[in-house]
């Protein structure tokens, strides 16, 4: 018999790993969108495999946003339901020109989370349709991962946490971009900054959600300097040139259903 003053640690570890797996999301070898949310476009999304910062072509940068959101006297605020809500209103924390749609069941590990966006390449913006695998999710973080064609091949995490008394919003990114094309647009039109505007907004937003409005900072590490030439071919399955095909597009697609 089981002493109560000391308790089965055998069992205990099952149930933490039963926990920590159904947080991850199954392996999978390319992604199916089941179902597209209301206003989504699903492209570029079906079929794909991942990318990991392996799989891509331009310099490895991890980068961390982050902000603190301030408990109130009114308000205690704890990382859980900073996270909870995020996931419950991660479309509506987004920008305008860079929108999520998550599928019906929401932010929970092996769903899909389509992006509709525009890339500033010129005045107005190239749109770009693509999405995210929701490759792990519990209580105080989630993390997505890219699939081919992303402008980005890698992961970005969402957590919250408590240190010295302050609770923060984080966003973590470990990425490079996927192929030549994205990599001159990070270079020569300045995408890491809207890179940057997109988190640091979405933070600024999070944290409005509980009456803060701290600062955000943002720390930048170049993990690898080199170009991965040998990634070059992540061109065929770039979204914005395939999101722009299929838009211009659009007139011969209405004429064929109008003739058929």
């Amino acid at each position: 018999m089981q002493n109560p003053e000391f308790p089965n640690k055998g069992e205990e570890l099952s149930a933490s790993a039963s926990r920590d797996a159904n947080a991850w999301a199954p392996p999978v070898s390319r992604l199916l969108v089941n179902e597209t949310p209301a206003g989504a476009r699903n492209l570029n999304v079906d079929g794909r495999q991942l990318n990991s910062p392996m799989q891509g072509f331009g310099q490895l940068w991890r980068r961390i946003y982050r902000t603190p959101i301030a408990s109130t006297p009114e308000r205690d605020i704890n990382p859980e339901q900073v996270v909870a809500l995020w996931k419950q209103k991660l479309p509506d924390l987004m920008p305008s020109n860079n929108r999520f749609y998550p599928s019906l069941s929401g932010v929970k590990p092996g769903e899909v989370v389509l992006i509709n966006a525009s890339m500033p390449i010129i005045p107005g913006g190239m749109p770009v349709a693509t999405g995210v695998l929701v490759l792990y999710a519990d209580d105080v973080s989630f993390a997505v991962m890219t699939p081919e064609g992303h402008p980005e091949s890698g992961f970005n995490t969402f957590s919250a946490f408590e240190e010295n008394g302050v609770v923060y919003g984080q966003v973590e990114s470990l990425a490079r971009t996927t192929d030549p094309i994205y990599e001159m647009g990070y270079t020569l039109f300045n995408f890491a900054k809207t890179h940057d505007e997109i988190w640091c907004g979405v933070l600024r937003n999070l944290s409005a959600q509980f009456g803060a409005s701290g600062e955000v900072t943002i720390n930048k590490v170049l993990v690898d300097s080199k170009r991965q030439w040998s990634r070059v071919g992540n061109i065929w399955q770039n979204a914005v040139i395939r999101t722009t095909f299929y838009t211009l597009l659009a007139p011969l697609r209405w004429l064929r259903r109008l003739f058929k």
